[in-house]
């Protein structure tokens, strides 16, 4: 199944070919997002990101929500998958 799961925007910086990029956390696990499709969302904010791409801005209290359910629905094991530093 595909899903969009809800982060936290936790920094930002351009890519080496000037796209926006950030690390977004997911309930302690950081990974690096593009955040090209996002670019009004800033250090702080939530975004929905899919297959590595922030798609869309929401509000902490929606955030929370979305993330309960995919944890009670057992849907956040590929979060848990060590990633390269890069």
């Amino acid at each position: 199944m595909c899903l969009g799961v809800p982060g936290r925007i936790v920094s930002r910086d351009e890519s080496t070919v000037g796209m926006p990029m950030g690390k977004v956390s997911f309930g302690g696990i950081t990974k690096e997002v593009c955040l090209a499709y996002t670019p009004e969302a800033d250090i702080g904010d939530y975004v929905v990101v899919h297959v590595g791409f922030a798609i869309s801005r929401i509000d902490e209290a929606e955030a929370q929500r979305v993330f309960e359910l995919l944890r009670e629905m057992d849907e956040l094991q590929e979060l848990e998958i060590e990633q390269p530093e890069g």
